[in-house]
């Protein structure tokens, strides 16, 4: 097994090809940041030369993406032509250099707006209508090109839950919690029953592998096991951190609930995240 990695110096990205690494599997990387790391490569999805790139007969790892809903709105045009028209020429790259299969990175975020007592799962037919984030558009949109027009053997997309885990920026509820109860004198957050089914960068990692060497086209949702809230982030940050600094609701009532299931991933991948959330937040300590 080989891997080409989009995205490769992503938050994900660059977890993916460590852990290859440690595990001996030969990967080729390409971001559009230059790194200077070995196997790592300057490129452009959008690139028809791209296809240059790829080792004849790898399996794609689909990361690279405008992946902040900050810069999405603000140029959604970027957006979709990242997004959309990058993941169409990796495809049409991909057949050239007659890869296996493509894992495509898409987002729990394609649901759209959901009720409190809804679990999502990746049979259900999603209203577009109901999607309010420009970056989950682009993913829906990427999702059914890759259905209408991937002819490799293996097309696998995987809708990650919210991750978290140690990075120095951009981070999800998890890290912002957590690091507001290290050094801010009062956390506020907007309801603490919010929740999420958070999952470490490292149990997506472990699913993305799980997921290389399937056939056909298939959906997972990657998400932790249980729905978290954000109550509980607060209360597990504040026994690791030895530290109780006061809570401020500022909007409690504004309970929000997201709850991908992942009973099919653990069923046929043979996937399980094995981080709970208080190792998880461990991994924080040092950042």
């Amino acid at each position: 097994m080989q891997l080409f990695v989009t995205g490769s110096q992503s938050f994900i990205g660059r977890r993916l090809v460590a852990r290859c690494q440690a595990l001996g599997i030969p990967t080729v990387g390409i971001d559009s940041l230059a790194s200077g790391e070995p196997g790592s490569i300057q490129a452009d999805i959008r690139d028809p030369a791209v296809a240059d790139l790829i080792p004849e007969g790898a399996i794609i790892v689909h990361l690279a993406a405008v992946s902040r809903d900050v810069d999405c709105r603000a140029d959604p045009r970027l957006a979709f032509d990242v997004n959309v028209t990058g993941t169409l020429n990796v495809v049409a790259a991909a057949a050239k250099r007659e890869a296996t299969q493509m894992v495509f990175a898409s987002s729990e975020w394609v649901y759209g707006e959901v009720r409190r007592d809804q679990v999502q799962r990746e049979d259900q037919p999603i209203d577009v209508t109901a999607i309010r984030s420009e970056y989950a558009l682009t993913k829906i949109v990427g999702e059914q090109c890759l259905k209408l027009t991937s002819r490799l053997a293996g097309t696998t997309v995987l809708r990650f839950g919210i991750v978290y885990g140690p990075r120095p920026s951009n981070w999800s509820a998890a890290e912002a919690l957590f690091y507001a109860v290290r050094e801010k004198d009062v956390v506020s957050v907007g309801s603490l029953a919010t929740g999420r089914r958070f999952i470490h960068v490292e149990d997506i990692v472990a699913g993305i592998l799980k997921a290389c060497g399937r056939a056909g086209f298939e959906v997972f949702n990657l998400s932790g096991n249980t729905v978290i809230t954000l109550g509980e982030i607060v209360e597990q940050s504040a026994e690791l951190l030895g530290r109780r600094p006061p809570v401020k609701e500022t909007n409690p009532a504004a309970v929000s609930i997201r709850n991908p299931d992942n009973s099919k991933a653990r069923e046929v991948l043979g996937w399980e995240p094995k981080i709970g959330l208080k190792e998880g937040l461990a991994t924080l300590l040092a950042g």
